[in-house]
């Protein structure tokens, strides 16, 4: 990266950081946007009305995000997930999921920087996103480790199963949700059993905020809600009738979205694993990790 690159880096990022905070307050202050209608009008599921559902064909380019990966099968991104703007990436993240506009600007154009691509002008495709240690990190909640799975677009099933059945709260309506203690458990469970049975585990504290950043999305996003998030992780769908839980009319900001992640991190207790950790170890399996 050169010293020019750099530097703009800086001022982009310092301006990121302060107009996020300048939407945090301005969320403060404004009203949230009427249940119904939090997907704006003319973006597809506004009012809950998602495009067709496709799953993916064999040829189609997917990622071990299924934020990316549901909009690619709603087609509300390109559906082959080839050839994607990370221009108009940003505004689609914005509109499905309300996140705060710095949200969804930095992002697409941190992804831009791992793939040295022009923000403005060049394309990527989903799995490009899946360069170890880059965005894609080891303990996945949803993904076995890349040393053991190199196609991290695959889901493993038994991950995500464990998860849901971790949920213990309930909303105001008695629905199921997980919660961020749990999540917070959850984490810690994949983190000390990753560690014991990959021997090229790695996982640095960015990678740790990113791995809780991306658990975070689950109790914000959609609230917890196990019915909700059985499609969407198991699938890759949005269920109809769904919009995002942030009704915040700028969008769930960095500052805002800091609280939750700081929340399920600081609550991550990998010693409490230790034996299922150990048990992993003994078996040497992928399965062992379950």
């Amino acid at each position: 990266m050169g010293i020019f690159s750099g530097v703009s880096y800086l001022f982009f990022d310092a301006g990121i950081i302060s107009w996020d905070f300048l939407l945090t307050l301005a969320n403060l202050v404004r009203r949230k946007r009427r249940i119904g209608h939090v997907t704006p009008a003319g973006h597809p599921g506004y009012g809950g009305h998602w495009p067709e559902y496709r799953p993916p064909m064999e040829t189609d380019s997917r990622c071990s995000c299924p934020a990316l990966n549901a909009m690619a099968n709603h087609g509300i991104i390109s559906r082959s997930g080839r050839g994607i703007s990370f221009v108009e990436l940003k505004y689609h993240i914005r509109a499905t999921y309300n996140f705060s506009s710095t949200f969804c600007s930095y992002m697409p154009h941190f992804a831009s920087r791992i793939l040295k691509r022009s923000y403005s002008e060049d394309t990527f495709d989903l799995e490009e996103l899946d360069q170890h240690n880059a965005i894609e990190h080891d303990a996945s909640l949803l993904r076995l480790d890349s040393a053991l799975e190199p196609n991290q677009s695959k889901k493993h099933v038994p991950f995500i199963e464990e998860l849901l059945a971790a949920a213990t709260g309930k909303d105001k309506n008695g629905n199921r949700v997980i919660t961020t203690k749990g999540l917070s458990r959850i984490v810690g469970k994949r983190r000390a059993v990753a560690r014991a049975v990959n021997k090229e585990f790695s996982l640095s504290f960015f990678h740790k905020i990113f791995s809780s950043t991306k658990a975070s999305t689950l109790v914000t996003i959609f609230g917890g809600r196990v019915d909700h998030l059985h499609s969407f992780l198991l699938e890759e769908r949005l269920p109809e009738g769904w919009e995002s839980r942030i009704r915040d009319p700028h969008g769930m900001t960095l500052l805002t979205f800091n609280k939750t992640i700081l929340a399920v991190e600081f609550g991550v207790r990998e010693m409490d694993w230790a034996e299922a950790a150990r048990d992993a170890a003994e078996h040497g399996t992928a399965s062992a990790q379950v």
